[in-house]
């Protein structure tokens, strides 16, 4: 009975061992997997998540001000017909 014991207490062990070093190894290969896709990602040109959404934010508020300025001038070129129609025939 001993001897059973002693055998399934060194597979135990065994199997323990494996395990630990079953873990090292995957986050081994999870470390180089992430450095291998960081540098991929650095390859890429891609930008940040802040400074698409500051570009954005920018390209809104230059359209929002085109906008703006567009009907501005249909104003201007309104009153300006007005002013021309209005003034002394040559």
């Amino acid at each position: 009975m001993q001897t059973d014991n002693r055998i399934l207490d060194d597979l135990s062990r065994a199997a323990t061992g494996a395990l630990s070093a079953f873990g090292a190894i995957r986050q081994e290969v999870e470390a180089q997997v992430r450095l291998v896709v960081e540098r991929w990602l650095q390859g890429q040109n891609l930008v940040a998540r802040e400074e698409f959404d500051a570009v954005r934010e920018m390209a809104a508020n230059a359209r929002a001000e085109n906008e703006r300025l567009a009907e501005r001038v249909a104003a201007l070129e309104s009153e300006l017909k007005i002013l021309k129609g209005s003034g002394p025939e040559s």
